[in-house]
């Protein structure tokens, strides 16, 4: 029988923003899952897939296929907005234009409100801790034995408090926890957080620190550090470490051999190879910004499979996509 969820209190009352919540989630841990994504991030890979969680801020997202201005003429929007931030456009294929830099500072979304088509929508709420444990409670009657719950983001850690009040729920729910985090935090934070979660992965984009902070904003000692720190602590949990394959970036055998030369000198086995996609255009478009890798294909399978084998022959357990065997 679980155990009932703590009473209300300053931990419950804490407030996170969420930009996403996915149940049902099969290739983020072990089993079914409930999939939270936290806004918020300290890097800025230039193929993320989720630009919307970047920012720890309420942002609004302008979803063109949504808005009826050249079939219907609705210019509800324009009037409402108090920063004159929206004008109709002279591009055909945009039929309002949106000065994203005014949009930035804006606190009070008068869009949102005025769309009636939902073209204007906000990419994030809060919720306070004892809402969303109502969601696991919700969602754990279809868990399967080895599910729970999967912090995502953004970064989850970039909202440490919440997430560690969040976690600390959980395990006093015995909800199984996992997290996908770049591991860019003070150590004590990294290692503190990582203390309630039973399984991880954990991102490593590239060995080479300036090539890395060439593609995400910051270099990758502190990374390697953080897991170095956590392979060789008491931590119980499960350690996957991973990357997605990005061309010209980080898919040479070279960068694999170095990722292996790390790993075992800290005593890690697990890797994870994930394909690039180009999932994330559409929202990008909508954040208002352009999409960097909007003209890259997806990354071929004989591409991962030979990355894969220089991982293999050096004694890395190596996994391709959603294979990771949980």
């Amino acid at each position: 029988m679980a155990r009932s969820l703590s009473p209300i209190g300053v931990q419950q009352d804490l407030s996170g923003r969420i930009f996403d919540i996915q149940s049902y989630s099969v290739h983020d841990g072990p089993g079914c899952r409930t999939l939270v994504f936290l806004s918020g991030c300290p890097l800025r890979c230039e193929w993320c897939a989720n630009p919307e969680g970047l920012e720890n801020r309420v942002r609004t997202l302008f979803r063109v296929m949504k808005c009826i201005n050249r079939t219907q003429g609705c210019t509800r929007c324009i009037p409402k907005c108090p920063h004159q931030a929206i004008s109709i456009s002279d591009e055909k294929e945009i039929p309002l234009a949106i000065d994203w830099e005014k949009c930035r500072h804006c606190e009070s979304h008068e869009c949102v409100g005025a769309c009636l088509q939902e073209a204007f929508v906000p990419a994030s709420r809060d919720m306070k801790v004892s809402e969303l444990m109502k969601i696991f409670d919700r969602d754990r009657h279809y868990w399967s034995g080895k599910g729970g719950a999967t912090f995502s983001g953004g970064d989850p850690m970039y909202q440490k408090d919440f997430l560690q009040a969040v976690l600390k729920e959980c395990r006093n729910a015995y909800i199984h926890t996992a997290i996908e985090t770049s591991g860019f935090f003070p150590q004590e934070t990294y290692l503190t957080t990582m203390k309630y979660v039973d399984f991880a992965f954990n991102d490593l984009k590239h060995m080479d620190s300036d090539k890395h902070k060439e593609k995400t904003g910051v270099p990758n000692e502190l990374i390697l550090a953080n897991i170095a720190a956590l392979a060789q602590s008491d931590w119980s949990g499960r350690l996957v470490l991973r990357s997605p394959v990005i061309e010209g970036f980080n898919d040479s055998k070279e960068n694999m051999a170095a990722i292996a030369e790390f790993m075992h000198s800290v005593g890690l086995t697990e890797f994870n190879l994930l394909p690039f996609h180009r999932l994330g255009d559409s929202k990008w478009k909508s954040c208002g910004m352009v999409y960097p890798y909007s003209m890259y294909e997806a990354t071929p399978p004989e591409k991962l499979e030979a990355l894969q084998k220089v991982l293999l022959d050096l004694g890395i357990k190596a996994y391709v996509g959603s294979d990771t065997p949980f």
